[in-house]
């Protein structure tokens, strides 16, 4: 990796974590729930363009370089499975049983599905 991609990868970062701070307060701000669907829509999105992304690199409609600035770098820094790990274990410790076992496993399973469905996308579908 170059010292310009090193960087280019490091500003993405930092931008993905700010949209993300932007995008969950905003949903916050808007949808009162328990549940922290800020967080769950972040991931499910986020997951859903890291498969566009990496979909479009192996049919080389998008070079290397950009594949790690936009999915490394970008959308590494806007998901956030550990903050919707440690929501899980909150909903769990506030006897939120359901709402627990969705935010982790309905989470993963729909950003699961959402990965391959932009892979295919991204493959000329």
């Amino acid at each position: 990796m170059t010292p310009v991609l090193f960087v280019a990868v490091a500003l993405a970062g930092g931008l993905g974590a700010t949209l993300r701070l932007v995008v969950d307060g905003g949903v916050r701000a808007r949808v009162r729930t328990a549940l922290p669907v800020g967080t769950l829509l972040i991931n499910v999105v986020g997951s859903l363009l890291l498969g566009l992304i990496t979909g479009l690199a192996l049919a080389l409609w998008l070079p290397g370089a950009w594949h790690l600035v936009l999915g490394g770098g970008l959308l590494g820094g806007f998901t956030t499975f550990s903050t919707a790990s440690y929501e899980s274990v909150r909903l769990a410790q506030d006897r939120r049983s359901l709402s627990a076992l969705f935010n982790g496993f309905g989470m993963l399973a729909l950003s699961v599905g959402c990965s391959f469905f932009g892979l295919w996308l991204g493959l000329g579908g």
